[in-house]
């Protein structure tokens, strides 16, 4: 009998050491792997803004959480339309950062786009940004019933782009006095 419970003792110890637990973790190789192919995200409007250390915080963020629902780094990669897999896990990431922190709107309106379009005066502050961004949060909230919503109405080319332009426009006329004249646009028929 204590043969046998040996025997299992050493075929379970064996199964865990060679990697039959679910608790497998990616290795450094893999991590860094993941974090060169969301790269090519880099150029989605959020993820313009963010200096250097801000991708890799960010990439860090979104390997990690991949990790957790794939904890076999090569089962992973094999998957079909891992690709896919990789973006809703970016775009995901993306979500939960602006609900946690609703000033990520720098990155969403950059300010050096928002002086281009004549919303924001050329060189304010960096406390000056800050405030603008601030109210422009707190508008986005109150016209917005859910970060998914907000994102809906900045994806979508309708009136709801004309309402952020107006709380972007709103904003800076309270806090710079900065006021943004718009051309009518006069249809002939």
């Amino acid at each position: 009998m204590k043969k046998i419970l040996l025997s299992l003792s050493l075929i379970l110890v064996a199964m865990v050491a060679t990697g039959c637990s679910q608790k497998a973790k990616w290795d450094h190789k893999q991590k860094q792997a993941m974090r060169e192919d969301l790269r090519q995200y880099r150029d989605m409007i959020y993820l313009q803004d963010l200096t250097e250390p801000e991708f890799v915080i960010f990439t860090d963020s979104v390997t990690g959480n991949i990790e957790e629902v794939y904890p076999i780094y090569t089962t992973f990669i094999a998957m079909p339309n891992v690709d896919d897999t990789v973006e809703e896990f970016v775009i995901t990431t993306i979500v939960e950062e602006l609900d946690a922190d609703a000033h990520n709107m720098r990155h969403i309106f950059p300010y050096r786009y928002l002086v281009s379009q004549g919303i924001l005066p050329d060189r304010l502050t960096h406390e000056q940004q800050r405030s603008f961004y601030k109210c422009l949060a707190q508008k986005v909230n109150s016209n917005f019933s859910s970060t998914e919503q907000f994102l809906n109405a900045i994806l979508a080319d309708t009136t709801a782009s004309a309402q952020i332009a107006q709380l972007q426009q709103a904003c800076a006329s309270e806090l710079f006095n900065w006021v943004v004249e718009v051309d009518e646009v006069i249809i002939s028929e």
